[in-house]
């Protein structure tokens, strides 16, 4: 599979594929994710196993390099997936989502469904 990008509710989505190139650094952000999208998305929807789990560990620094560097594009990342075992190991990050999901910016979501369904006009005021 490869990225592809969809339209939900008139927002441009860059839809990473899950077998792609693991994300475990900033740069890797920038030239997998970030550049993919920039001109052509508004959201960046990524799978969660495509990020290193040092992402997952708020005390690497990761999540915070690649979440400020899409804040600094004007781009929306979405991660998609089950991180419940990351969610266990960590409530730091339970919080981080917790947050995150409250936003505009960063979501974290299960799947394209719910992402579709925030975007929807009547649940999201973006």
């Amino acid at each position: 599979m490869t990225d592809r990008l969809v339209e939900h509710h008139g927002v441009p989505v860059l839809v990473c594929a899950p077998d792609g190139p693991p994300v475990a650094s900033e740069q890797d952000a920038l030239d997998q994710l970030i550049g993919a999208a920039f001109y052509r998305a508004e959201v960046v929807a990524v799978p969660a196993r495509r990020l290193d789990d040092g992402f997952f560990d708020l005390s690497s620094g990761l999540a915070g390099a690649i979440m400020q560097k899409f804040v600094n594009y004007h781009l929306r990342l979405v991660v998609l997936g089950d991180l419940s075992d990351h969610l266990r190991a960590s409530s730091a990050l339970r919080d981080l989502v917790r947050e995150s999901n409250r936003g505009r910016h960063i979501w974290f979501l299960p799947d394209l469904d719910a992402l579709a369904a925030r975007l929807a006009p009547d649940s999201y005021s973006g």
